[in-house]
């Protein structure tokens, strides 16, 4: 008897829907791509309990014959592909013919569907792959399809799903990817009987992206010149380097009308922001790549969310040039230079008796500016050693006896000590004064500095639930977030002990790194949040030389003065035998 057998068609079903329907936003993704594919001009997407409840997607595209909806049903059967030769020209979004059985396969299935011509529509049902019942309906135009209860047959995969705000931040997330992708279409998104949102159609690319991510940010955007070469034609928009981020979450790329993610497209932004962005950041971009289907494989992954450059080389080069034409400043206008007139001697005016007092006497002639010193030592500075030294030897709690002597590059305050040369950091101090005080806070309710205009951020759907989740652990480190509706959040307070001036950067730095930066651990923990809190804090102080005395008195009334939370010293000592040793000077 073999071993070897045929599985049964529901059976691989499932197989293949645990590679295409990995969470409710595959679902979405699939459906939403069938509605595009067939022509629609509006789609709408309804879920409950983020997805895993209810997904419903309706469109008003050309819509299935009964015939072809119950083919649709069928593993591997498709409009889009006829021969072997169809897969190297792909230019629609679906192909493959698994996509709607898959979902049928693991979900309480249902289908309504007419063409325009039609008189009457086809409804059918399916429960974890068999079909309950087929009959007629009237509906209008178009496809609507629902999924309900995912995963009730396979409940170990429906255990792993993640919490409900979270799924239903992925599905918003990939309705705005297609949103970009397909800008002449209607999108909208209800989540619990509640509008998320309604995106008209757009014109053009940029208003679309305009929708998405409001005025303020809209006013930034740096459009790329439409750049053609070796088949590959690139546009798009990027924000300046001031807004690159940690993640690559607002970097939106658009192959063939298909979200995409690729490491060749990521690299090719980076160098072309070289020098401008530090490293470990990303710059924002949306970018619309078309190139011939022959130079591209969209066949290797299973959700096509990776692709498969045949000359990676002319991609990149072609997104390059794109960016640094984007990014260069205009070339600047000269004035054209003015012809001198000639003037012919004429008759001489009449001269009169009296002249006109009222008529003011200019000349060409102008008093030179007195000129200024190229430099001038600092008020703070001009202090005499025997001031400085008295005011060094008076700071309190246990510091050491240290005689400021000055100030290196504005950053570094030199000190001398008994044993020799010190170096102090005062943004350095004042992070490990931060950190200390966010934990003294710890244990009483936090002292928070109410802003006197609130923070609004808008953050990525995923970011957002993350960050709305986390209220409470933010909070206690004394940071107040508010959702303020849509994908926007409000800041209403930071520590006050922080005396932040200019909270928005801040804020924003922040939870970029609060969010994207790779930890291990609670990313929320308490003591994660006090040393990025004091670190940011620390990062904007100014050091003056004025100022270094009574700083250095309050770093040692700290726990640790000698290092910041993260391991960074304050202050660096040069011994006298070290110092001495370096000139090559023997006590001998």
């Amino acid at each position: 008897m073999p071993k070897i057998r045929v599985l049964p068609d529901i059976l691989a079903s499932q197989v293949a829907a645990g590679e295409v329907v990995e969470r409710p936003a595959s679902v979405v993704k699939e459906l939403v791509e069938n509605s595009i594919d067939a022509g629609a001009r509006e789609i709408r997407v309804d879920m409950d309990q983020g997805g895993a409840a209810l997904i419903r997607v309706s469109d008003d595209g050309c819509g299935m014959s009964r015939e072809d909806a119950l083919l649709s049903l069928e593993r591997h059967a498709t409009s889009k592909l006829r021969v072997a030769g169809d897969l190297a020209a792909i230019r629609t979004l679906g192909f493959r013919g698994e996509a709607v059985p898959s979902i049928a396969s693991v979900s309480r299935f249902r289908m309504v569907t007419r063409k325009a011509d039609a008189v009457a529509g086809t409804e059918i049902l399916v429960d974890g792959g068999k079909i309950r019942d087929i009959r007629d309906a009237g509906c209008a135009p178009g496809t609507m399809i629902e999924a309900k209860a995912l995963f009730f047959n396979m409940p170990a995969r429906r255990k792993f799903l993640r919490a409900e705000t979270t799924e239903a931040a992925h599905v918003e997330h990939q309705l705005r990817m297609h949103a970009l992708a397909a800008p002449w279409v209607r999108f909208r998104l209800r989540r619990d009987d509640r509008e998320v949102f309604d995106l008209p159609p757009a014109a053009k690319a940029v208003d679309r992206v305009r929708q998405m991510l409001g005025p303020e940010l809209a006013r930034e955007l740096i459009a790329l010149p439409l750049t053609r070469g070796n088949g590959v034609s690139v546009e798009g928009f990027v924000l300046p380097a001031s807004y690159a981020r940690k993640g690559r979450r607002h970097q939106c790329v658009l192959l063939n009308g298909r979200p995409v993610e690729d490491a060749v497209i990521s690299r090719a932004l980076a160098e072309g922001f070289r020098g401008a962005v530090a490293d470990g950041l990303h710059p924002s971009a949306w970018l619309w790549l078309d190139l011939e289907p022959v130079l591209v494989d969209v066949n290797v992954h299973p959700s096509k969310r990776e692709v498969r450059f045949h000359r990676p080389l002319d991609v990149r080069e072609a997104i390059l040039e794109a960016v640094m034409a984007g990014l260069r400043p205009p070339a600047p206008v000269v004035p054209k230079r003015p012809e001198v007139p000639v003037f012919e001697p004429g008759p001489a005016p009449p001269v009169s008796a009296d002249p006109p007092a009222s008529r003011p006497v200019t000349s060409g002639f102008r008093a030179p500016q007195a000129m200024l010193p190229e430099w001038q030592p600092p008020a703070e500075v001009a202090a005499t050693p025997e001031e400085t030294e008295s005011t060094a030897r008076q700071g309190g709690g246990r510091a050491p006896d240290f005689r400021i002597l000055g100030m290196l590059r504005q950053r570094f305050v030199v000190l001398e000590s008994e044993d020799g040369l010190v170096l102090f950091d005062p943004k350095a101090a004042k992070a490990r004064i931060f950190y200390e005080s966010l934990l003294r806070q710890r244990d009483g309710s936090p002292a928070m500095q109410g802003l006197l205009l609130p923070v609004l951020l808008e953050l990525d759907p995923r970011d957002l639930d993350l960050l709305l989740r986390e209220r409470l652990a933010l909070a206690e480190a004394g940071i107040e977030v508010e959702p303020f509706g849509g994908n926007t959040v409000q800041i209403r307070a930071l520590p006050a002990c922080l005396g932040i001036q200019d909270p928005r950067p801040f804020v924003g730095d922040l939870l970029d790194e609060l969010l994207h930066d790779p930890v291990s651990g609670a990313r929320f923990a308490f003591e994660r949040l006090a040393r990025m809190l004091a670190k940011r804090a620390a990062f904007l102080v100014e050091p003056r030389l004025a100022e270094a005395q009574p700083l250095l008195a309050e770093l040692f009334t700290c726990d640790l003065p000698y290092c910041t939370a993260d391991g960074r010293p304050t202050l660096t000592e040069f011994g006298m035998r070290e110092l001495e040793r370096r000139f090559g000077i023997s006590k001998g």
